[in-house]
């Protein structure tokens, strides 16, 4: 079983982009990446993500933090405890 995390924050976001930019990766490199670690996501829902309109598996996170070289707080930063 998988679990989808709902993270509806601009912040959580536009972290994940900028980490991907600063990685020189491009959305469709970044899925490529991801699919070899086994994640079946595409490019178009990858995209969502990044406008904040998509949900993320905790897998696919931790993909992203490997592909990023990323530490974890690195993607919540300024995600605040509001809904």
């Amino acid at each position: 079983m998988y679990m989808k995390i709902k993270i509806n924050d601009n912040h959580f976001s536009k972290n994940i982009k900028r980490l991907r930019l600063a990685s020189g990766l491009t959305q469709e490199q970044t899925v490529a990446k991801m699919n070899v670690l086994g994640s079946p996501i595409s490019r178009s829902t990858y995209s969502l993500i990044e406008m904040g309109r998509g949900n993320i598996f905790i897998s696919d996170l931790v993909a992203l933090q490997k592909i990023f070289k990323a530490d974890f707080s690195q993607f919540f930063e300024g995600v605040g405890p509001e809904r």
